[in-house]
């Protein structure tokens, strides 16, 4: 788990809600992805390296405030599924945010989460 000192230090920012952790797994030779959780329960997902693989839901693909978004329509709702920062000059070169497939509340809270991500 990461503490404030350790997310301070990151390449992104995230608003963490009351309960919530984020967690880095094994680190690739270049990238690392972390993990946006409540207890044992995954919320999203942030990958920090050259190349992600961004998209991988499919949806309508959306610019705005400096990153690509992929957005779905369901029962007439739209949700944001995942994000795309590219930066030129500075490593790591992307950062990509991914919600977990979760239904209700959950879900809300999830792309609530990973809205909430922005590059410093």
């Amino acid at each position: 788990m990461l503490d404030a000192a350790a997310r301070a230090t990151l390449p992104f920012t995230v608003e963490l809600p009351p309960g919530f952790e984020l967690v880095t797994g094994r680190p690739g030779p270049d990238f690392r992805i972390y993990t946006i959780r409540r207890g044992d329960q995954s919320f999203a997902m942030v990958y920090a390296g050259p190349a992600s693989q961004f998209p991988i839901y499919s949806g309508e693909m959306v610019e705005a405030g400096g990153r690509a978004s992929v957005v779905s329509t369901e029962n007439g709702a739209r949700h944001a599924r995942e994000h795309l920062f590219q930066r030129e000059g500075v490593t790591p070169r992307e950062i990509h945010v991914w919600t977990m497939s979760l239904e209700g509340a959950d879900r809300a809270l999830a792309e609530r989460i990973a809205q909430s991500v922005d590059v410093r």
